[in-house]
């Protein structure tokens, strides 16, 4: 189920059949790499996982950091890397289980040993779901901005990543203002990344 990925584009995933939003069918429009451009990868990484280009697959301090929180009487927050999220996306189903965790661990670890970073990055661009029944960067820079994602601009990409935490509440066509103020932090982040000349593996 993982490996034919690397170089097939996946119809759909099992968030998308699971989909209980009123848009109905939902939104997906796959965009190649090459069609995607700079901006949106930069954005969501950026925005969900900064340590993406060097990890692999987990992000080990962040981690330790939510359990720490959690002992602490925090609520358990997400620590989960972008790899982890096209490994639920894809194969999985909503929930905070341990089983549903131990599960996602095991899809994680197959697809860093057997994607590039770069095909990882491609497919979550694509599969991430950016409003109800809207999944894909394609879908979402049509539906939102008339445009496609190559031609996305700082602010309008760290938008749409701005809502990735929560699509089903954050809306892009309505920006809180806690939605607007995450756009200028990500913003602010891509710059630095990109002062930091920040690229991923192409192989």
């Amino acid at each position: 189920m993982v490996l034919p990925l690397r170089w097939i584009d996946p119809p759909t995933t099992a968030f998308m059949l699971q989909d209980d939003s009123d848009r109905k069918p939902v939104r997906y429009e796959w965009s190649a790499w090459e069609n995607i451009g700079t901006t949106s990868p930069i954005a969501v990484v950026a925005a969900e996982d900064q340590k993406f280009a060097s990890h692999f697959g987990f992000d080990l301090k962040s981690i330790r950091e939510s359990v720490e929180d959690f002992n602490d009487g925090a609520s358990l927050r997400g620590a989960s890397t972008i790899t982890q999220q096209v490994a639920k996306n894809l194969y999985l189903w909503p929930g905070k289980s341990f089983l549903r965790k131990g599960v996602e661990a095991y899809f994680t670890v197959l697809i860093e040993v057997t994607w590039p970073k770069k095909r990882i990055l491609e497919i979550y661009l694509n599969i991430a779901e950016f409003g109800p029944g809207i999944y894909g960067v394609g879908a979402a820079s049509k539906i939102y901005f008339g445009k496609s994602p190559i031609e996305l601009s700082d602010a309008e990409a760290a938008l749409l990543a701005a809502v990735l935490p929560n699509p089903k509440q954050l809306r892009v066509s309505q920006p809180t203002p806690y939605l607007l103020e995450r756009r200028t932090w990500i913003i602010e982040q891509m710059q630095r990344l990109r002062r930091e000349q920040w690229s991923i593996s192409m192989e």
